[in-house]
């Protein structure tokens, strides 16, 4: 069985092919940080003309990779939500005339389900387990006890953990993406710094809920207080892409991006204690943009070390977006016949299960 899987619920632009038994025959990602850098973060008016733009080239480049031809094909799965409709709507749209054309059927998949089957693509399924998406659009945690029997646990009640970093970068002057630019000049402080603090949002509320725009404006505040910059008015709006702090103010932004990274790691990292003692599980799940920050994981490696927990993270190429997940993803609906039809639409908005 072949299946082309086509990704476009943000800003790259993915296909793949993919085969039973969990075969990755062809993986493309098309970014386009270049796109979106000057404004700091995904516009979706770009997002949606460039999907247009790269979409055929890149199904063509997957096939090509697979070494198979398009009449090989046994499927098509799409991503159809969640995600920006407009971008959305190039991949769906895209999907549903070849499907047309070739006489194959096609799959609308939920791009959480994605990030959540990221894990399985090179290691065998493990069930029941906690798993958490974290990336830039979602913050959410699961009780997994089978691919049909997902249960959604806790979510962000405002900002995904990746925007939260996305943000801060733009507010300290960095670039962007964020998360790579906040995770590199972290690195320039020792890890047991502790000259900044910031606070924990609901690191103890007993829920498995997350919140993290709280933490983004004590950061604002932070950097209001310090003086850092020349510029005045500062908020997450409207601010050029880098700046320049004043004399002598520059060493605190370091600090400042690594006490941030620790309290969104630390409120993450409990959550996740939390969830698997209250369900007596001992396997965790973790996918998303943000799982492949290498603080992150060393993080999650030495906890699941020292409370034996069986950690399962994804090859970093496969925590980001990425049209093989959706692939995987993919492979139980087409077994059980459980296809989308032509009027299939994107949806901004759509849960696990």
């Amino acid at each position: 069985m072949y299946i082309l899987a086509i990704e476009t619920s943000c800003d790259e632009t993915a296909a793949a092919v993919v085969g039973d038994n969990r075969r990755v025959l062809s993986n493309v990602v098309v970014s386009q940080i270049s796109d979106h850098a000057p404004f700091g973060g995904v516009v979706p008016e770009i997002a949606s003309r460039r999907h247009i733009e790269l979409i055929r080239p890149t199904i063509d480049l997957a096939i090509e990779d697979a070494s198979i031809s398009l009449g090989e094909l046994d499927g098509i799965a799409v991503t159809q939500g969640p995600g920006l409709v407009g971008a959305l709507l190039v991949g769906i749209s895209f999907a549903k005339g070849l499907s047309y054309g070739l006489g194959i059927p096609v799959c609308g998949i939920n791009h959480l389900e994605g990030h959540l089957n990221a894990a399985w693509i090179e290691n065998e399924p493990r069930y029941p387990y906690i798993g958490m998406v974290i990336s830039g659009g979602h913050t959410s945690m699961y009780r997994v006890i089978g691919p049909d029997r997902v249960e959604e646990i806790g979510h962000t009640l405002d900002d995904a953990a990746g925007e939260a970093f996305d943000k801060v970068s733009k507010l300290l002057g960095l670039g962007y993406p964020g998360g790579i630019e906040i995770e590199r000049i972290s690195g320039k402080v020792a890890d047991d710094s502790n000259e900044i603090t910031l606070p924990r949002p609901m690191i103890s509320d007993g829920t498995y809920n997350f919140s993290f725009s709280g933490l983004k404006t004590a950061v604002l505040r932070l950097v209001m207080e310090l003086d850092i910059f020349p510029e005045k008015g500062l908020g997450f709006s409207g601010l050029p892409r880098r700046m320049s702090p004043k004399k002598g103010k520059g060493h605190y932004i370091p600090m400042i991006a690594r006490a941030f990274q620790e309290a969104v790691f630390d409120v993450l990292e409990t959550k996740a204690l939390k969830a698997l003692k209250d369900f007596d599980m001992e396997r965790l799940v973790v996918t998303g943009g943000v799982a492949s920050n290498f603080r992150l994981r060393n993080r999650l490696a030495a906890i699941s070390k020292s409370h034996g927990i069986d950690l399962v993270i994804p090859d970093k190429k496969f925590c980001t977006d990425n049209a093989a997940m959706i692939g995987i993803a993919s492979i139980r609906y087409f077994i059980e016949g459980h296809v989308s039809d032509l009027s299939m639409n994107a949806l901004s908005r759509w849960k696990i299960p």
